[in-house]
């Protein structure tokens, strides 16, 4: 087996490897974005909910009605705040994704040249044969027409 044939199996396998680690980094970014939405949506709601508070409060709320508020209030920043940390851990697997796929890339790019290198090298030593061949034959025949001319 020629050498561009075995690189060319080595190509094959990373290049899949470069493309599963660019596959998980596009699904690490999906995650980020649809955290990153969802703290957006539950940040409204929260805002929302506490303008409608405002809104009720100034028009007259009994104390029952201010506890409940308080409570629902202090549960949606419970959220919001666990909603902050899935979005800083999706950040950071975003992150190690983008370093190992950045990493597979430069593998993959340096086997590409590589193999290109050794496809030069191997059409070369091929050029080199061929005109090698063709000297020899031309040297026989120019021998053999030598031959013949002094018989």
């Amino acid at each position: 087996m020629k050498k561009t044939q075995r690189i060319a199996l080595v190509q094959r396998v990373v290049g899949d490897i470069e493309r599963r680690k660019a596959e998980a980094l596009a699904l690490s970014e999906q995650r980020v974005r649809e955290t990153q939405a969802r703290l957006h949506e539950l940040e409204n709601y929260r805002a929302t909910y506490l303008q409608d508070f405002q809104r009720r409060a100034q028009t007259g709320l009994d104390g029952a009605g201010v506890r409940e508020y308080q409570v629902f209030l202090g549960r949606l920043d419970e959220a919001l705040q666990h909603q902050s940390q899935l979005l800083g851990q999706a950040q950071l697997q975003r992150t190690s994704e983008l370093e190992s796929w950045r990493g597979a890339a430069q593998r993959a790019s340096q086997i590409d040249t590589l193999a290109e290198h050794w496809r030069v090298e191997e059409r070369g030593a091929e050029e080199r044969r061929a005109q090698r061949e063709t000297d020899e034959h031309s040297q026989q025949q120019w021998s053999r027409g030598r031959a013949i001319r002094a018989n």
